[in-house]
């Protein structure tokens, strides 16, 4: 992309700044995880990735550590079109299962950073990356992981818009046009 996509703006509003406000409501709290520098001015609770340089694994490695919750829901701020009525039933489909975690499965495979994992996984994935893991699912290895199809939640959303990112200025754009008019 070229430049930090948590700072791209849909309607006026960052990226990080509209997924905090989507899942505000479903949530105890939003912490962000990143550099407190970078998004001081958006005023949101930040903390530095206590695993830096191995990825999104990381990510979730320090979001569990930090976590006062049983269940925790982490997602990538690049996923403009995530609905609250889906991270909604992602959620209760989470606290009714006996899994580490549940990662949402599209026929591109599973959504490891739209997703939901119990705060009990934090040793193993600190331990995996001690090993030299760095894809979230290398993360995951040991654990019980519940994949929900999209057979599951079909009727809710469609994967082929939900899970749509932005990995170029073209998607950038494409998600500008589509979401920039609608009620922030």
């Amino acid at each position: 992309m070229g430049r930090d996509k948590a700072l791209l703006e849909i309607g006026g509003v960052p990226l990080l700044v509209r997924t905090a406000r989507l899942i505000e409501p479903l949530v105890a709290a939003v912490t962000v995880i990143g550099s407190p520098e970078r998004y001081a001015s958006l005023g949101l609770r930040v903390i530095p990735d206590a695993v830096a340089g191995v990825g999104p694994l990381g990510g979730i490695a320090t979001a569990l550590r930090f976590s006062a919750s049983a269940w925790n829901l982490v997602l990538g701020c690049d996923l403009p079109y995530l609905t609250a009525k889906w991270l909604d039933w992602l959620i209760a489909r989470a606290l009714d299962s006996q899994a580490d975690a549940l990662l949402p499965e599209t026929p591109r495979g599973v959504e490891p950073l739209c997703a939901m994992y119990r705060t009990s996984c934090a040793p193993a994935i600190a331990a995996a990356i001690a090993q030299g893991a760095r894809k979230v699912t290398d993360g995951l290895a040991g654990l019980v992981v519940q994949h929900v199809g999209e057979a599951e939640w079909q009727a809710i959303e469609s994967a082929e818009v939900l899970f749509k990112n932005m990995n170029t200025p073209q998607d950038y754009e494409e998600a500008r046009a589509t979401l920039g008019s609608k009620a922030e």
